[in-house]
């Protein structure tokens, strides 16, 4: 067999660089995907933590003042 030339050479690694650059491309736009995903969950994650806030402040509300001096009576405070 003979020596492949600097250009045979320069040739193939080329073509193994295409390859790569074409896997990352790939790669990058499955990864966008799961970020886009991802965002969509965590802002729904917070919009529902947003509203389960305001049930628990409305039912806080509700709750009778405690010894009558406009404090309600929470576990774990003192």
């Amino acid at each position: 067999m003979s020596n492949p030339t600097p250009i045979d050479q320069i040739t193939e690694r080329v073509e193994r660089l295409l390859v790569r650059y074409e896997e990352l491309q790939r790669t990058n736009a499955l990864l966008n995907d799961q970020v886009t995903v991802l965002t969509h969950e965590r802002d729904s994650l917070r919009s529902r933590l947003s509203a389960a806030r305001a049930r628990v402040d409305a039912l806080l509300e509700r709750l009778p003042e405690a010894n009558g001096q406009g404090q309600r009576s929470t576990v774990g405070t003192e």
